[in-house]
């Protein structure tokens, strides 16, 4: 993910990801997800980062609603992406600096999910971007992936611990009254 800079930018990004997720039938229902491990991941990212926001006492954001004030936005938006500078940083062959904080709701769901959110998130950006590198050294897609071998061996082990965390997670609902997964 990158760092977005402002308040609006980070607020739509959030908003994004919960659209794509409910258009996807990934909601917080009881209901399980579709098998595809994507979508299990996803739902279960959701259920995980809706709980902490609800811990905070701040409501996340749905399609459909009216935008919260720029202040509420601003609050939803540093619980789930977290604040400050970024602790996390990998630079890429193309240029580009993706950056993400270890704060935050959706950190704390990476967290729980993949075991090792600072080593998911290095190795996942690496991973999605690839094709961009390949393009960037002039190299073919084989090659590149070739030389990132540990690091699709990396990435497939983190998902599958994600999968089966998310899975777990899935079938077995919060006690009642507890809103913590």
């Amino acid at each position: 993910m990158m760092h977005l800079r402002t308040p609006a930018a980070r607020f739509l990004t959030a908003a994004s990801l919960v659209t794509g997720l409910v258009l996807t039938g990934c909601t917080t229902s009881p209901s399980r997800p579709a098998a595809d491990p994507d979508e299990v991941i996803k739902a279960a990212t959701q259920r995980l980062t809706d709980a902490c926001l609800t811990r905070q006492g701040l409501t996340p954001y749905r399609p459909g609603q009216s935008p919260p004030p720029a202040a509420e936005q601003q609050r939803v938006s540093d619980a789930l992406f977290g604040a400050g500078p970024a602790e996390l940083s990998v630079a890429l062959p193309t240029g580009h600096v993706v950056r993400a904080h270890t704060d935050g709701c959706l950190a704390a769901a990476q967290q729980r999910l993949y075991g090792d959110q600072p080593r998911w998130f290095r190795t996942s950006v690496i991973v999605n971007n690839l094709e961009p590198e390949a393009g960037r050294t002039h190299r073919s897609l084989a090659e590149v992936r070739d030389r990132h071998r540990a690091e699709i061996a990396d990435w497939r082990r983190l998902r599958g611990h994600a999968l089966a965390a998310a899975t777990t997670l899935l079938d077995t609902p919060p006690p009642t009254g507890d809103t913590r997964p």
